[in-house]
């Protein structure tokens, strides 16, 4: 059974604790694969665009810089994050089986559980605002006391990249490439720090949904929630997503390696790049990239709600603040 342990090497854990298991576990079977579909989602047309930290915000263990230039060909995304609605009837219609019910545990931030004592097995090593919780899945997702009866409209959670995957093969799309995601993040809005612009906040208005207050012991709810907010609480960038930062953390398709700027950066645009998958490591353990930030962040520890920001996990963890989005070929 995988229990969420603490801090990998390249320090992303805070955001959200990795699985850590004795033994791999193994990929869930295959559901066929559905006819293609662009429902809910908006083209991006082909163009170039700065990738990149443009601000001197980030982690420099995170691979924000060098800022580089990119040239995406048309491609379409979801304006919106994947909803425990879609999900479930994508569960209805295969049968599938998170990684999260097969291990019986996933991670829950402190304040938010709902479960009996006896469920909560402990605290993760290093960032204790995280439980592993039995009984915590995409059903439940504070616990074995909640469900989602009030939250059809709320990102899924609790999924593993391979979970995301799965469901992206079945709806007839695919999970989006880091510079996908950033490029349509950005709203149209070339080397800004938010989809909206610089400012994190204007007149006063929360503009995503992160933390207020003294992290990890009190929030104060100026922007209305705790936890997840419904996938079109805020208003959408200039292409139409709504939530790109704050809310939950986003898988996209690639292998994450902190020296990947560094590598493809020169003075020609990289064209429709995508990280290379690492030889002689298990697909459940691969890190794989995250992007968005969650509604944990808080610049006091982690201001990953930028467009630019990055993060990673194994691709079989989960946690209560993953989500995805799918995209398509243009």
């Amino acid at each position: 059974m995988s229990t969420p342990t603490g801090p990998e090497e390249h320090g992303t854990s805070c955001c959200a604790p990795t699985a850590g298991r004795s033994a791999p576990a193994a990929t869930a079977p295959a559901h066929s694969s559905g006819k293609r579909s662009t429902r809910g989602q908006v083209r991006i047309p082909a163009g170039t665009f700065w990738m990149g930290d443009s601000h001197g915000d980030g982690d420099p263990a995170d691979g924000e810089r060098p800022v580089h230039a990119v040239r995406l060909s048309s491609y379409l995304i979801d304006t919106k994050a994947v909803t425990n609605r879609q999900f479930a009837a994508f569960v209805k219609a295969t049968g599938h089986v998170t990684e999260a019910e097969r291990d019986g545990v996933s991670a829950v931030f402190h304040l938010a559980v709902q479960a009996a004592p006896a469920d909560v097995l402990r605290r993760v090593a290093g960032v204790p605002w995280w439980l592993a919780v039995r009984g915590a899945d995409w059903r439940h997702p504070a616990g074995p006391r909640s469900d989602i009866g009030d939250l059809q409209n709320h990102p899924v959670v609790h999924v593993s990249w391979r979970d995301a995957r799965a469901y992206c093969r079945w709806a007839g799309k695919r999970l989006p490439t880091e510079a996908e995601w950033e490029h349509a993040a950005r709203g149209g809005l070339d080397r800004a720090r938010y989809p909206w612009g610089d400012e994190l906040t204007r007149g006063g208005h929360w503009r995503c949904n992160i933390w207020q207050g003294d992290f990890p012991r009190r929030n104060t709810l100026e922007d209305g929630y705790l936890t997840t907010a419904p996938v079109t609480a805020f208003q959408p960038n200039g292409h139409g997503l709504h939530n790109t930062v704050g809310n939950v953390w986003e898988w996209c398709h690639d292998a994450f390696r902190p020296g990947e700027y560094a590598d493809r950066a020169g003075e020609a645009a990289v064209v429709d790049p995508v990280a290379a998958e690492p030889s002689s490591v298990d697909d459940g353990l691969v890190p794989r990239v995250m992007r968005g930030g969650s509604y944990l962040c808080h610049d006091s520890y982690c201001n990953r709600y930028r467009v630019a920001a990055r993060s990673s996990n194994t691709a079989e963890s989960s946690s209560g603040n993953i989500g995805f989005r799918c995209a398509n070929d243009g």
